[in-house]
């Protein structure tokens, strides 16, 4: 019988290891959501931000302007100043049109 006791104390004391391991996890998770939750930073320090969502419309401005930029980027001043009026006259399509006229015309 002395080795069936033994091993059941070894099984107790496993247990409690390990009830007492789940708790120190428990403990150590709460740590880390209050972490999270101070001043909108993660536990590494860095602010967390929300994805931005973009409608399509959006987006497709965001590529004409960018196509836009991109073209005017590659003009003289003059040429530029001739592409700004034309933005400011007709917009920003008319103005992509013109300026890639000029870039392609030298």
């Amino acid at each position: 019988m002395p080795p069936r006791n033994a091993a059941a104390r070894e099984l107790h004391q496993v247990s409690a290891a390990f009830r007492s391991l789940a708790r120190a996890f428990q403990s150590l998770g709460w740590v880390l959501v209050a972490a999270t939750s101070m001043n909108g930073t993660s536990p590494g320090g860095t602010p967390q931000r929300r994805k931005p969502r973009f409608t399509a419309e959006f987006r497709r401005h965001l590529k004409l302007q960018g196509a836009y930029m991109g073209t005017l980027r590659g003009l003289k001043p003059r040429q530029r100043s001739h592409v700004k009026r034309i933005r400011a006259a007709k917009g920003v399509s008319a103005a992509l049109a013109a300026a890639q006229r000029i870039a392609t015309s030298r």
